[in-house]
């Protein structure tokens, strides 16, 4: 038995905001990049909260030339009278107790993001300091904090003509792992927020480097669709939009398929991002389903076919936005990630079938597209299933049940392998001959690499350069796709440095983005990152990664007798060279392949790989200025 006592003095209780700051995970999910941009938009969200309320259309985001944030609203400000409960102004308890704010009050805010009421004080508690200026009844309030405590009394700065909320800060330091805020991950959410609140202005403005974005759309989700769709070929021209109101529920959904073969779905409740989705997503989908396959029957459109289309073939080629906004909110959570209020999936199900129903009628040129593109999608689905079981069949025929041109490891915990997806055989052997054969596993990719962004699943699977890949991986893909049964936790890209090969790790993260996702979203993925060149001077040697490194090289070891050596491919390596460079764990340069903006990922994966050209040009001819060591 352990001597250790367990008595009342080992029970620590966290006051105030310090179980905030000892735990910031629990309440902004981490304190990387994305928790930092997590406190704007705890602040943004308060001033949407009252736009929700009618009573605010203007809110400017500014990230301050010394990196500060600061955001202004129009709406009722802060009240600064006392709270009787507390016997301090009602702009410190909300500012310095967890719990505490207007969200509880059905009577302030009939509909709210922030139902716990912990946004802006965590925000307060994680900030070197914060400064709050409220515009209130003719005065202007100020109060100041520094990481959650006050270190000023309210003080009333003098008259003021306007109305509203100041609030600035200044993360600490000493939590967050960089307190950077980039202007392009700030601009996503925030034009996320002004499509979702149809009149709203949201003005972001860095003034670090000049830029400004200023987003007010009146066609609300609506326009959210078009701006989804914008590289992509609709079938029809408008969005299809839904609307009601039930209960204290508002739901309102925007349509629009386009001639692609991925479904691309959003769904908010309460201008949150529910991005695990909920009962809001799964009625929509279900009085989807129901009305598309209600059309084909009652237009015979499947003759004697025996096929059914499914809701993932209804589905084909779908963007849509369902925003919901409800008085009492149930979310899994703190990060409310999804929905869970019951009563939800049968109002969203029958608003959505209603009202389609009624669409299709007085529109039968589109129902009949949208009809025909689901009974397509249907027979490409039967082709693979068939292609899935003919994949099945050849894992259990070919010895070990893995393709040919995979050099696998004998490691077979997935936590400590990884496998490098090699662009050609030259480089594939240098790779099988330098790996570690433990943990490290190699497949040799060749020829040219198809593009799944154009391809519907039966094409992909029944293609001789991707299907080496779903058999390595050994976890299924699309819809039955299972991360759990991945056989490796590291799935690194390794391609030449050079057009070409950027050309198929594009090609390569469209796969796995648009067949498997998890892939991306556990943190599996990764590109390597071979050195462009060995710089050499007798016995001394330094492997570089760009031409200003390279110049730096030659400069270190003096310029006579200086050998410079361009990598123009993997190829040209020996398998040692390649060890040391890319393969070895402790001196190997990756980029891991993130996806924190799924809406963003959508958008560049269509410009990048689909059908439109006018966009790629657009984004080449906006981008080419910040490219480096092309080699073409």
């Amino acid at each position: 038995m352990s001597n250790n006592t367990y008595t009342a003095s080992n029970i620590k209780v966290l006051k105030g905001l310090e179980a905030v700051r000892k735990r910031p995970a629990m309440y902004i999910g981490g304190t990387s990049e994305r928790g930092l941009h997590h406190l704007v938009y705890e602040v943004v969200d308060n001033s949407i909260d009252e736009a929700l309320a009618g009573e605010c259309d203007l809110i400017k985001v500014t990230i301050t030339a010394a990196g500060n944030i600061e955001v202004d609203d129009n709406g009722r400000g802060i009240p600064v009278d006392i709270q009787k409960e507390m016997g301090v102004p009602a702009l410190q308890v909300v500012l310095t107790v967890l719990h505490a704010g207007g969200k509880f009050d059905q009577n302030s805010y009939k509909v709210s993001g922030g139902l716990h009421g912990v946004g802006v004080s965590v925000v307060n508690a994680l900030a070197e300091w914060l400064e709050a200026r409220v515009h209130i009844k003719g005065k202007e309030y100020f109060m100041r904090f520094e990481r959650g405590i006050p270190v000023s009394k309210l003080e009333v700065l003098g008259d003021s003509k306007r109305q509203g909320t100041v609030i600035s800060f200044r993360p600490d330091s000493t939590i967050f792992e960089t307190t950077n805020f980039s202007f392009d991950y700030l601009t996503t959410r925030l034009r996320e927020l002004a499509f979702l609140n149809r009149g709203v202005r949201i003005v972001l403005t860095d003034e670090r480097v000049g830029r400004v974005h200023d987003f007010k759309y009146d066609g609300g989700i609506n326009s959210f669709v078009e701006y989804l769709n914008q590289n992509k070929k609709p079938l029809f021209p408008k969005p299809i939009h839904v609307e009601s109101f039930k209960e204290g529920m508002e739901c309102e959904v925007a349509v629009q398929y386009n001639e692609g073969y991925q479904e691309n779905i959003f769904s908010f409740a309460n201008n949150i991002n529910t991005m695990e989705g909920g009962t809001h997503l799964s009625g929509f989908k279900r009085g989807l389903t129901s009305a598309v396959n209600a059309y084909i029957k009652n237009h015979d459109l499947l003759k004697n076919e025996k096929i059914n289309p499914s809701g993932e073939d209804i589905r084909e080629g779908l963007t849509a936005v369902i925003s919901v906004k409800l008085t009492n909110p149930q979310f899994e959570g703190q990060t409310k990630t999804k929905l869970q209020n019951s009563d939800v999936e049968g109002m969203v199900s029958s608003a959505v079938y209603e009202n389609l129903t009624i669409y299709f009628e007085e529109h039968p040129t589109e129902a009949k597209n949208i009809a025909l593109k689901s009974v397509m999608a249907a027979r490409s689905r039967e082709a693979a299933r068939k292609a899935r079981d003919l994949t099945r069949r050849k894992s259990v025929l070919e010895s070990g049940s893995l393709p040919g041109k995979l050099a696998d490891c004998s490691i077979t915990d997935p936590a400590q392998t990884e496998i490098f997806l090699v662009e050609g055989d030259s480089a594939g052997g240098s790779a099988k001959q330098g790996r570690d054969r433990s943990y490290q596993a190699i497949l040799a990719l060749w020829g040219k690499m198809l593009n799944t962004e154009k391809a519907r699943v039966d094409r992909v699977l029944n293609n001789d350069k991707i299907l080496p890949i779903i058999l390595a991986l050994g976890a299924g893909i699309g819809q039955d796709f299972d991360v759990t049964k991945l056989r490796y936790h590291k799935v690194i890209i390794m391609a030449d440095a050079d057009v070409d090969g950027a050309h198929i790790s594009t090609l390569l993260m469209t796969f796995f983005y648009r067949y498997m996702r998890p892939v991306i979203e556990e943190g599996y993925l990764y590109i390597a990152m071979p050195p462009l060149f060995l710089v050499r001077k007798g016995k001394q040697k330094q492997y570089v990664y760009t031409e200003e490194e390279r110049d730096q090289a030659v400069l270190d070891f003096g310029d006579k007798g200086v050998i410079i050596q361009r990598y123009k491919g993997l190829g040209e390596m020996n398998a040692d060279q390649l060890w040391e460079t890319t393969m070895d764990p402790e001196f190997r340069k990756m980029i891991s392949v993130r996806m924190d903006d799924a809406i963003e990922a959508d958008r560049m994966f269509t410009i990048l790989m689909g059908d439109e050209v006018e966009p790629r040009r657009e984004f080449i001819q906006a981008n080419a200025r910040y490219v480096k060591n092309l080699d073409v």
